[in-house]
C-alpha cells in the first residue's frame, strides 16, 4: 500500500499509469499539485511503457494498483467484498452492478465491481472525492466506489471512452456524477444532448506554450536536395483510428524526385503490420520506427521535421480521435500539420489556414497535400504561424487547468477540510 495522504485528496482514476500515450494527464496532475490539491492516483492497470516523460517524475502523488485481474489477488478481492458487506452503500453499488450486468453481461463488469471492492476497502480516510479519468472502465469503478463509500465523484471524458461507450451506460453515469468536463465541442455537444440535465462543462486540454515552442528557424526544405530530404513526422499509436496504413499508402504515391524522410513515434498493436507494409511498398530506406518516446524527444523532433501528419479516421468499432493532443503541440511548434476532418480536429485546424486537411482513407489527397507543402516552404511557414498563433488565442491551458482545480476544491489560503467536499461538488448550476 502507497503512504496516504495526510490532508484532503482527490482519489484520480486512471486506466494505466504512467502511460506515455496519454502526456496530457501527467501535465493536468502536475498542474493540480501545483495549484494546492493533494491528489491519490488509482491504476486499473500496470505500467507497461519503459520510458516516462518528465511530468511523471514531477508527480507526487502516491500510487495504488488495483487488481488487473480479480483472480491475481484473490486476497485482495475477498477482503474488499467482506468489508464491502458492512458498508450502509453495499446494496445501491450491488443494485446499480446487476442494471449494468444485465445489459453487458460480460467479464469486464465483473471486474469492475471487483477493483471497485478493492478501492473502498483499500482507499485512505483522507480521500474525499473520486475524479475518473476516462467515461468508460475507470468511470465505472469511480461510480460503484462513490455508492460503496457515500463519496462525490467526477468524470474527465475525451475520445475513445466517449465513442465505444454505449448511449445508457454514459447518460447514466453522466447524471450521477458531480460534474463532467469533456475536452471538445463535438463531445460536448453528444453528451449534452444524452444528458440534458447534466452537469457537463467544455475544457479543452490546451498545451503549455512555453515548453512547446518553435525553433529559430527552419531550413527552407524543398525535397530538391536528397543530402537535405524534407522531414516529415507522425505522432500516434499504431491504431486502426490513427489511419497510419493510409499514410504509408501516401507515402508510396510520392513522386521518385522528391526527397524525403518519415519519422514514426508510438508504440501500439499494429505496428510490426506497418514495419511489414513498409517493407512490401518499398519506403523502409527513408522511414525511422522510434516506438514511444518521453516528451522532450517528441519535442526535439517535432522542431527538427518540416511537416506532420495525421490522418485519422473513424474505426470500425466506433473508435476516433476527439482533438489530438499531438496536433496542438505540432501547432504550437509552428509545425505544419496535414490532418483530416474528422471529429473535433476542425475545431482547431482550418483547412488552407492553420493546416491542411483531406478526407479520410484517401491516400491519392493525402500525398497531393504533402507534396505540396514538401515542395513549398514559404507555405509550410505561413501555415504553422497561424497554427501557433491559434493555440495561443484558444488552445492555453492555464486557465483551464485553474477552473479545474477550483472545482475539484483546490485549498484557497481560509479554505478549510471540511470545506473541501463542498467545493468538489457544487450544485450542477455551478460551470467551470
Amino acid at each position: 500500500m502507497p503512504a496516504p495522504p495526510a490532508e484532503p485528496a482527490v482519489a484520480v482514476l486512471l486506466k494505466g499509469w504512467p502511460r506515455l500515450s496519454e502526456s496530457f494527464v501527467a501535465r493536468e496532475l502536475v498542474a493540480l499539485e501545483a495549484r494546492g490539491l493533494s491528489l491519490f492516483l488509482v491504476s486499473l492497470r500496470h505500467p507497461t511503457d519503459r520510458a516516462r516523460h518528465p511530468d511523471h517524475e514531477r508527480l507526487r502523488a502516491p500510487v495504488l494498483y488495483l487488481p488487473e485481474y480479480l483472480y491475481q489477488e484473490p486476497r485482495r478481492v475477498l477482503r474488499g467484498l467482506v468489508r464491502a458487506f458492512a458498508r450502509p452503500g453495499f446494496v445501491r453499488a450491488l443494485r446499480a452492478w446487476l442494471r449494468d450486468f444485465r445489459r453487458d453481461p460480460t467479464a469486464n463488469r465483473g471486474r469492475r465491481l471487483g477493483q471497485a471492492f478493492v478501492l473502498a476497502a483499500e482507499l485512505p480516510a483522507s480521500v474525499r472525492h473520486l475524479h475518473a479519468h476516462f467515461l468508460h472502465t475507470p468511470a465505472s469503478v469511480a461510480r460503484y466506489t462513490a455508492l460503496l463509500t457515500g463519496l462525490p465523484f467526477s468524470i474527465s471524458a475525451h475520445a475513445k471512452d466517449i465513442w465505444t461507450t454505449p448511449a445508457w451506460e454514459k447518460r447514466e453515469k453522466l447524471e450521477a456524477a458531480c460534474f463532467t468536463v469533456t475536452c471538445t465541442r463535438l463531445n460536448f455537444e453528444h453528451l449534452r444532448g444524452l444528458a440534458p440535465r447534466a452537469d457537463l462543462t467544455l475544457l479543452y486540454h490546451g498545451v503549455d506554450a512555453r515548453l512547446f515552442t518553435p525553433p529559430a528557424a527552419r531550413p527552407p526544405r524543398d525535397g530538391s536536395d536528397p543530402g537535405d530530404p524534407v522531414r516529415l513526422l507522425a505522432v500516434a499509436r499504431a491504431m486502426p483510428k490513427k489511419g497510419l496504413d493510409t499514410l504509408l499508402e501516401a507515402l508510396a504515391r510520392l513522386p521518385a524526385e522528391l526527397a524525403w524522410r518519415f519519422d514514426h513515434v508510438g508504440g501500439g498493436p499494429l505496428l510490426d503490420e506497418l514495419r511489414a507494409r513498409a517493407e512490401r511498398l518499398g519506403l523502409a530506406g527513408k522511414i525511422g520506427w522510434h516506438g514511444g518516446q518521453p516528451q522532450p524527444r517528441v519535442i526535439e523532433l517535432m522542431r527538427e521535421a518540416d511537416l506532420l501528419a495525421l490522418p485519422a479516421r473513424i474505426a470500425a468499432d466506433g473508435d476516433r480521435d476527439g482533438l489530438p493532443n499531438v496536433l496542438l503541440e505540432a501547432m504550437a511548434v509552428e509545425l505544419a500539420v496535414v490532418a483530416t476532418p474528422i471529429s473535433a480536429i476542425p475545431e482547431a485546424i482550418e483547412d488552407g489556414r492553420t493546416g491542411l486537411l483531406v478526407p479520410p482513407d484517401d491516400p491519392e489527397a493525402l500525398a497531393n497535400a504533402l507534396l505540396r507543402l514538401a515542395r513549398d516552404p514559404a507555405l509550410r511557414r505561413k501555415l504553422g504561424t497561424a497554427a501557433r498563433a491559434t493555440v495561443l488565442a484558444r488552445f492555453t491551458d492555464e486557465a483551464g487547468l485553474d477552473r479545474l482545480a477550483a472545482r475539484l476544491g483546490a485549498p484557497a489560503p481560509t479554505r478549510t477540510a471540511a470545506a473541501f467536499a463542498v467545493g468538489a461538488c457544487a450544485s450542477p448550476s455551478t460551470h467551470l
